[in-house]
């Protein structure tokens, strides 16, 4: 190595090459990762505004369908249920999803099963408890049982 090393031989011209390299290395790198922060704004700025002509795309859209009387009348028939004169409507109030209507009870299984809890200290304790609560009597307004008849002249 230090045979390599006493065989090079730099002048003076090297050095200042070598200098003006890295010089100019220091110079350009913020200036590029500048360039690439500015690319990518533009490119996220570029897309805003697809997305955004889309949007307009679809609002004009929009307008032109609610321009047509066809449509309007289409509209207010499903959304408002207006009808014409003479017409008859039938509304079937069918609120429920597929998912929460009612299926096939299962089968009832054959094994009998051993309850976790103990269901005898659970009534006793109900029992007392409700023996036990306080019951408020409303003193304003509870009518009488029996109304008295009004006295006759």
């Amino acid at each position: 190595m230090r045979e390599w090393l006493s065989g090079l031989r730099i002048s003076g011209f090297v050095v200042i090459m070598l200098g003006l390299v890295v010089l100019g290395t220091l110079v350009l790198v913020p200036t590029v990762g500048t360039y690439m922060e500015q690319r990518q704004r533009i490119l996220a700025l570029q897309n805003a505004v697809a997305l955004s002509q889309n949007e307009v795309a679809d609002l004009e859209s929009q307008r032109e369908r609610w321009s047509d009387p066809a449509y309007i009348t289409t509209q207010a028939r499903e959304r408002l249920y207006y009808t014409l004169p003479g017409e008859v409507v039938y509304l079937i109030d069918d609120d429920l999803p597929a998912s929460a209507t009612p299926q096939e009870q299962q089968d009832v299984s054959q094994d009998v099963e051993q309850t976790r809890t103990d269901w005898m200290s659970q009534l006793v304790r109900s029992v007392t408890s409700a023996g036990a609560a306080q019951v408020v009597v409303p003193s304003i307004g509870v009518p009488d049982p029996a109304p008295t008849p009004a006295p006759t002249p």
